[in-house]
């Protein structure tokens, strides 16, 4: 059973479409990541789902419910913001029991969800300080826990590890995942970051422009993007784009510059016909160096211009096809700035776009 349904939702602030026609169904139990640039509608839907928005057209179901019009106190939700927005007079304790008293829970019902959302967020030496004597993870870790305590079936996450430092979203991030496995609750997630969606959502919405451009697991979105869009917003760093033309025949190749590549093995949506223009996209990971280049489908030497350290690996940048090209390799076999290399890859892996429409070939 679908937990949150979206159903042809859009939105207008006048004239501006900002949500166009959107369909979700997030399956119970799901961890389901609304993923974009700022500006794209993400956390727009999440505000119309919440019921903080009213939308201009469309339904929205929570748990069977139709919520279109409900206020968000009656939609059976539990939301953290990008803000902590905790009460700096009140302690832990009183910002997690606040809501509750509010609605008038039993003292007992309170103590035991505010001592077990403690628990599960590893806050209890917590609970007597004030917002302002806590670490950003500590108070981020509170906001969780004030929607933990409401005892709902779906949570709405919106950025809310975005005014952490990296070591600290890096940690939280562990820790939602690991909230996620043991209340396996349904979770719609909204963050501009790629490496959060990835690792954390069961599937992942892509979203430009008030629309979804691809809804997939995070494996099909990384290896087979539907357009251009999606596949240089998935990926660090950025996917390798070369513009070029396709020649026809029985196995299509790819023409840039003085560059040629056979498309074999290359799963085509339809094939395309001879000089068509397109785009082929080459994820640096997945460009081997040396000795490994030797054993794949398409070779070609090249010059290092730039090496980028990166700690446990290396970012190399050459020219391929008369086009910047990037590539990763292992720091303990880096090349050299000036060098000539043998790099290769295989083209079964690669992405073709139609460089017109940018829909994947």
């Amino acid at each position: 059973m679908a937990s949150v349904v979206v159903r042809d939702v859009s939105l207008n602030f006048g004239a501006v479409e900002v949500l166009k026609s959107l369909n979700i169904e997030v399956e119970q139990g799901e961890f389901l990541v609304l993923l974009g640039p700022s500006g794209c509608g993400k956390s727009t839907l999440l505000n119309c789902i919440a019921g903080l928005l009213d939308v201009t057209d469309g339904q929205i179901f929570i748990n069977g419910k139709n919520v279109t019009w409900e206020q968000p106190k009656d939609r059976g939700i539990g939301m953290v913001f990008q803000s902590y927005a905790l009460y700096p007079q009140m302690s832990v304790e009183g910002n997690l029991s606040f809501g509750l008293k509010n609605q008038r829970l039993p003292a007992d019902e309170i103590a035991e969800r505010v001592k077990r959302a403690s628990e599960i967020l590893q806050i209890e030496p917590l609970l007597k300080r004030r917002p302002s004597a806590l670490s950003g993870g500590q108070r981020q870790r509170v906001a969780i826990g004030r929607a933990l305590v409401r005892d709902v079936d779906v949570f709405l996450f919106d950025e809310p590890l975005s005014n952490l430092d990296a070591k600290l979203r890096n940690e939280l991030r562990v820790e939602i995942k690991r909230l996620h496995q043991k209340l396996a609750n349904t979770m719609v997630y909204v963050t501009h970051d790629q490496i959060e969606a990835m690792t954390l959502a069961d599937r992942i919405a892509v979203m430009r422009n008030g629309i979804i451009q691809q809804l997939d697991a995070p494996q099909a979105i990384y290896s087979r993007p539907v357009n251009r869009f999606v596949a240089g917003f998935i990926g660090s760093p950025g996917m390798n784009f070369l513009e070029g033309t396709i020649e026809g025949g029985a196995t299509p190749r790819f023409n840039a510059g003085d560059t040629t590549i056979d498309t074999k093995g290359y799963e085509f949506a339809d094939k395309p016909e001879t000089g068509t223009k397109a785009v082929f996209g080459v994820r640096p990971e997945h460009v081997m160096l040396g000795e490994a280049a030797r054993a794949m489908p398409y070779t070609s030497e090249v010059d290092i211009e730039i090496v980028e350290p990166m700690g446990s690996d290396t970012l190399a940048w050459t020219r391929l096809g008369g086009q910047n090209f990037t590539f990763r390799t292992d720091s303990e076999y880096a090349p050299k700035e000036g060098e000539k290399v043998l790099i290769g890859f295989d083209p079964a892996r690669a992405s073709l776009f139609d460089a017109h429409t940018d829909i994947r070939l």
